[in-house]
């Protein structure tokens, strides 16, 4: 009983004892099999790697493990980076210890996932913290041997429990926690490039798939067979996509063979839990390549059909918002600076927000039809991924921001340049002014106020309060003649109209002047007459209308 507790708690299943921790090799052994490749160990002097450009955190990690008795390697795409005289991003480690042994030689480490468990090894804290990847090595297994489940990771949650293998009904491996030796563990990764192995004790690279010579060669090339490859874990379409477009500028290309089965593959894509697939969207969306990415989908024939969010950054790409926002990503990883998905993502769906908020604005107020066009836009096109409470919370706020722009006096925009994600919507406001949506004096005036000291500020509102206030006046103020000539003109219209009818009363008075001698003596005094409702004259503000007038 106890140990098949330690057994599950392992990873081990009763068919993988000859696996287990114990007798996986601490140095680069080679299992018997020819399918594992031949062990080729690469000098200093052959692949020249820069050690000044491997992450001080990383090496720290490899010698910690080290120290300890076991082997330790950095492995992947870093090593492949390192090899072309590109400063990786991201470092993972390799190991022989599992993943209990390692945690309990880092203060700061936590194991992680279901389908490979692996180890987070955390250093610094907050924005600056930076995380290198552990994983165990493990074995290469044939999915005919796998625990095989009916259903998906949801739906078969009952079968998957305490099993270290398994595979669903198309051969996409849903656990594989069987460690094993080195070479095994490079047999089961993708492609060649992205399996091997360096010491920056020794300074040695292991290579069992000719992965330096790929390299040298500028192909992308995939272990074993690709249609096999791609049926154990499809995500690999995505990566193969991903990995051409970040080594295109290189000259690397797709071999053939691996390219080939990429579009009868791409439906497995259906079977992959969406919040993974979103994951490997942004992914490549976010690392730097992301118009080279769309063009490795149209020219690979994957414009559709691997996510519906990736399929709508391709379909829309041309767009001068969209393009926009792709270009601005590209260049902020390139300048080293951080990218958060939300953005991408309102600037792709805005205008669908736009589209349902004046739908929505026929009969809701603004503020409330824009929020629920953002909930029907955000439910529609992104669906439940992970983090999407705090995905939904940033693109709303993004959102929502914009109408607050509009707003140049008063206190309101000192509180919202105090906003935490004020600057994320304003890049929003400047993509919108940039593609022509919005005046760009407006982005303009905002970009000067974020920047302005206090003094300055409160005279930037002054100025604009004035400007506000002479609009309004002008607004109010009646039409008046400005010139002379147009004085004349309207003197001249008075007097060539017709005199109005004389009444009796005008008669009477003027027969009264000429009996009376006319000037010899003076005018009796007219009576002013009210005027008739129906005269046709504007009534004083507040009189009651006549019955007529209503």
């Amino acid at each position: 009983m106890i140990k098949k507790i330690f057994d599950r708690l392992l990873g081990r299943g009763a068919k993988e004892e000859r696996l287990n921790s114990s007798s996986v090799p601490k140095g680069a052994a080679k299992s018997p099999h020819k399918r594992f490749g031949a062990q080729r160990v690469i000098a200093l002097k052959e692949h020249k790697i820069n050690l000044k450009q491997v992450d001080d955190r990383a090496i720290d990690v490899v010698q910690t493990l080290q120290n300890k008795g076991f082997a330790a390697y950095i492995v992947g795409g870093a090593v492949r980076d390192l090899l072309l005289g590109i400063k990786p991003k991201d470092f993972d480690v390799a190991t022989n210890a599992t993943p209990e042994q390692v945690k309990s030689l880092f203060r700061r480490a936590f194991i992680i996932g279901r389908r490979f468990r692996i180890v987070h090894v955390v250093y610094g804290r907050g924005r600056e913290h930076e995380v290198v990847e552990v994983s165990t090595f493990r074995a290469y297994l044939d999915s005919a041997d796998a625990h095989q489940v009916t259903g998906n990771e949801k739906s078969g949650k009952k079968e998957l429990a305490g099993v270290s293998h398994a595979v669903d009904e198309s051969g996409r491996v849903l656990r594989d926690n069987v460690w094993g030796p080195m070479d095994e563990d490079a047999t089961r990764r993708d492609f060649t490039v992205n399996a091997m192995y360096y010491d920056p004790t020794t300074q040695q690279v292991i290579d069992f798939h000719g992965g330096f010579e790929d390299s040298r060669k500028r192909v992308i090339k995939m272990i074993g067979d690709p249609a096999a490859r791609y049926r154990e874990d499809p995500v690999r379409i995505i990566r193969a996509v991903r990995f051409v477009a970040k080594l295109s500028a290189l000259g690397f290309k797709l071999e053939k063979l691996t390219a080939k089965p990429l579009q009868a593959m791409v439906k497995l894509l259906n079977d992959v839990p969406p919040s993974r697939l979103f994951d490997e969207t942004l992914k490549l969306l976010q690392t730097g390549h992301a118009l080279a990415s769309i063009a490795q989908l149209n020219k690979l024939g994957l414009e559709r059909g691997i996510y519906p969010i990736l399929d709508l950054v391709v379909e829309r790409a041309t767009d001068p918002m969209v393009h926009a926002a792709l270009t601005d990503t590209d260049r902020r990883v390139s300048e080293g600076k951080p990218v958060v998905p939300s953005f991408l993502l309102s600037c792709l769906l805005w205008s669908d927000v736009l589209k349902r908020w004046n739908e929505l604005g026929a009969h809701l107020p603004s503020f409330s039809a824009l929020q629920e066009a953002i909930d029907s836009v955000f439910d529609a096109r992104i669906g439940d991924v992970s983090g999407r409470g705090k995905l939904a919370a940033d693109m709303r706020e993004i959102w929502s921001m914009q109408t607050r722009f509009d707003k140049q006096t008063g206190r309101a925009p000192l509180s919202l340049v105090e906003q935490p994600r004020f600057r994320a919507g304003f890049d929003f406001l400047r993509l919108r002014a940039q593609v022509g949506e919005i005046p760009s004096e407006l982005a303009n005036w905002w970009e000067d106020f974020s920047t302005a000291y206090p003094d300055e500020r409160e005279q930037m509102l002054e100025e604009k309060r004035i400007e506000h206030q002479n609009q309004q006046r002008s607004k109010k103020a009646p039409p008046r003649a400005h010139s002379k000539a147009a004085t004349e003109r309207g003197a001249g219209e008075i007097a060539a109209r017709p005199a109005p009818p004389r009444t009796q009363a005008q008669n009477e008075d003027d027969e009264s002047s000429v009996s009376t001698g006319g000037t010899d003596t003076p005018k009796p005094k007219r009576r002013r007459r009210r005027r008739s409702s129906g005269s046709g004259d504007p009534k004083p503000f507040g009189a009651s209308p006549a019955s007529g007038d209503i």
